[in-house]
C-alpha cells in the first residue's frame, strides 16, 4: 500500500528531513505533524501520505486508524541546469533538482 510522486520540485535533501520524520508514527498522527510543519515538503508529503493512506482503505479494504508510516523514499529526480552569466563569456551553474517521493503504509504489528 504505497503512493509515488514523481518529479517534485524540491531538492531531495530537504525532503529527506521532513520525510525522516513521519517514518514509523501512525498515518493520522503523521498528517497532522505535516499540516503543522512549516516547510514546504511536509505540505508535499501531506499529500503524498494522504493518498497512500486512501490507497489502503479504498484497495485493500483496511481501517484508518490501524495504519502506520512504514517506508518513506525521498530519490533524485532530473535536474533542470540553468545558469547565470558573467563576465567573459562565461556563467555559474544554478541545478534545480527535483525529487521522486514513495510513501508506503502498512497495518501495524499488535504489541503483545
Amino acid at each position: 500500500m504505497r503512493a509515488l510522486l514523481r518529479n517534485a520540485r524540491i531538492t531531495p535533501k530537504k525532503a529527506n528531513l521532513v520525510a525522516g520524520m513521519i517514518v514509523g508514527k501512525k498515518a493520522e498522527e503523521a498528517l497532522s505533524f505535516l499540516k503543522f510543519t512549516p516547510k514546504k515538503a511536509a505540505k508535499i508529503l501531506y499529500k503524498v501520505v494522504l493518498s497512500a493512506v486512501s490507497n489502503a482503505v479504498n484497495n485493500y479494504d483496511q481501517k484508518k486508524e490501524n495504519l502506520v508510516v512504514k517506508k518513506a523514499h525521498v530519490n533524485k529526480g532530473f535536474v533542470l541546469k540553468r545558469g547565470i552569466p558573467i563576465s567573459r563569456g562565461q556563467w555559474h551553474p544554478i541545478l534545480k533538482r527535483n525529487s521522486h517521493i514513495t510513501v508506503e503504509v502498512g497495518v501495524e504489528n499488535p504489541k503483545s
